[in-house]
């Protein structure tokens, strides 16, 4: 049986899977844990991201031995996806200069904005470059020590492999590509604005299929401290979170799209044609083949959300009831659909960190209502549904209503989706498009870095189009239409949204 581990760091756990050669799940791993705030920067230690990393290993190689009374020694492939963007930056010695800078910070807001005048191409704000030349204007003392730049994917496939490489979704979040790597002119801009050339300091930009180096003895010792595990193995280019995310929901030809729901939530649209003019509120990446692909990304999605049912759950606990987690989403989430289909005239801004699509530096999780509005369970956790992604409507609706794009189908995974029907069914009526998900899109962009490891063997005779048909022939998906009979009470609901966002930001502005 062949065995290829895919491996995701995502922005709450760390997951590892091993899939076989019928591309399904044999076991998985995990391990969670949970971004700081320190000096001014959201971030994570990278101590912690070996410990996860080992962690969830040894979690997976421990029910793999359960499983098949078996030791796990040899993998014929693996691979790394990681949360996108941020700001990884290294000596000549390989010495971490300045604690991890990841996606959530909205630090940057001078530097995007001067690198989009400059370039002519939106670069927002959690992107590298933004992080880069936002220390160059801060005059930050580590600026002359750079030797290497890199993600949070990158850094750990280096530590694998020794290879800084990166695949190219990723490296499109990191600074903007084409011809298959990083913009010569636009590098050439950056090189005279600030002397610093990034095509010698960002990884080497690598499509899915193409071999990134293998598994060193050292890596292997890195992953599993037991010594079990066998080097040797080929990896593949690793890449973000949203490459591999369309991966797994089989998203990556034109006139597809999938959005991922969870700690954060973003929307990604595969292109058959540019986009008429720039938007700062889309960012544009492309898939693990190169393909343009518009994203539209909010910082803040289910942690609002997932706090108020904490709380709903402590106060049935009070009074006595007995359930357990599952249960109780899957409660909350239902009592939602019952809900008036405007919210009742409640309002909810989800916002632990700043928004750049709505122009908030910061963020401040704000529940209102009027005297008059409704406030019943139904309606509550439905406008708690409804905020996840009202900031992702206001983006889609320059895709959809401005730009024409068309798309025929939206996959969704991620944890507001957990809730059989409930979150789709949602998604959909807010959005105004068929949304749909997949049984197979359960183990997420852990089981699409698989997926891209198990092509590379496959990439000389197929592209990862045909590649995937195969893989997702038989996959089970539910579609949910919207519903015609919502779109008057959602829209009275987003235009209560925009309306209020000046409270949000009289709230960031007052409350420190």
């Amino acid at each position: 049986m062949k065995k290829y581990l895919g491996i995701e760091l995502g922005s709450t756990r760390i997951k590892a899977v091993l899939i076989d050669e019928q591309y399904a799940p044999i076991v998985s791993g995990e391990y969670s844990w949970e971004s700081t705030f320190l000096g001014g920067y959201w971030t994570y230690s990278l101590d912690d991201v070996q410990t996860g990393v080992q962690t969830a290993y040894a979690a997976l190689a421990k029910n793999y031995r359960e499983k098949t009374g078996e030791i796990l020694t040899a993998l014929d492939g693996l691979g790394v996806s990681a949360m996108m963007h941020g700001y990884l930056a290294f000596d000549k010695n390989d010495t971490l200069l300045v604690p991890f800078r990841t996606w959530r910070n909205t630090t940057t807001e001078q530097s995007a904005a001067a690198l989009t005048e400059l370039f002519g191409f939106n670069i927002p704000q959690r992107w590298s470059i933004a992080h880069l030349y936002q220390a160059v204007l801060g005059s930050e003392p580590h600026i002359g020590d750079i030797s290497y730049l890199t993600t949070l994917s990158g850094y750990v496939h280096s530590r694998l492999t020794g290879e800084k490489v990166l695949g190219v979704g990723d490296a499109s979040g990191m600074f903007p590509v084409s011809n298959d790597g990083y913009d010569v002119e636009m590098a050439g801009k950056f090189r005279e604005l600030t002397g610093l050339d990034i095509t010698k300091i960002m990884p080497q930009v690598l499509k899915a299929g193409e071999n990134a180096g293998t598994l060193t003895a050292e890596g292997a010792k890195w992953i599993d401290p037991s010594g079990s595990l066998i080097h040797g193995a080929p990896a593949c280019p690793p890449e973000g979170d949203a490459g591999t995310g369309m991966v797994a929901t089989n998203s990556i030809a034109a006139h597809t799209g999938n959005v991922s729901a969870g700690t954060s939530v973003f929307a990604m649209l595969v292109l058959e044609k540019p986009l008429s003019m720039l938007y700062t509120e889309v960012d544009m990446v492309t898939t693990p083949t190169g393909l343009p692909v518009a994203m539209i990304h909010c910082n803040s999605c289910t942690s609002d959300l997932d706090a108020w049912v904490k709380l709903l759950g402590e106060a049935a606990t009070l009074m006595g009831a007995e359930f357990d987690k599952t249960t109780l989403y899957n409660a909350l989430f239902g009592i939602a659909l019952k809900g008036e289909q405007d919210g009742g005239g409640l309002l909810n801004y989800n916002y632990y960190s700043g928004e750049p699509i709505t122009e908030l530096t910061y963020g401040r999780p704000l529940f209102t209502r009027l005297p008059d509005s409704r406030l019943s369970l139904a309606d509550f956790m439905r406008v708690q549904l409804y905020s996840c992604i009202a900031t992702l409507k206001i983006g889609m609706d320059i895709l959809i209503e401005k730009e024409q794009v068309r798309l025929d189908l939206l996959t969704g995974h991620g944890g507001f989706f957990k809730v059989p029907k409930v979150g789709q069914t949602i998604m959909a009526d807010v959005l105004n498009i068929p949304v749909a998900v997949m049984e197979s899109a359960g183990e997420g962009g852990a089981w699409g870095i698989a997926l891209l490891s198990a092509y590379m063997s496959h990439s000389e005779k197929q592209s990862l189009e045909e590649f995937l048909s195969v893989v997702f022939s038989e996959a089970t998906c539910i579609r949910t239409p919207p519903n015609e009979k919502n779109k008057d009470g959602i829209n009275r609901f987003i235009q209560r949204y925009l309306y209020g966002l000046d409270i949000e930001r009289t709230a960031v502005r007052v409350l420190n």
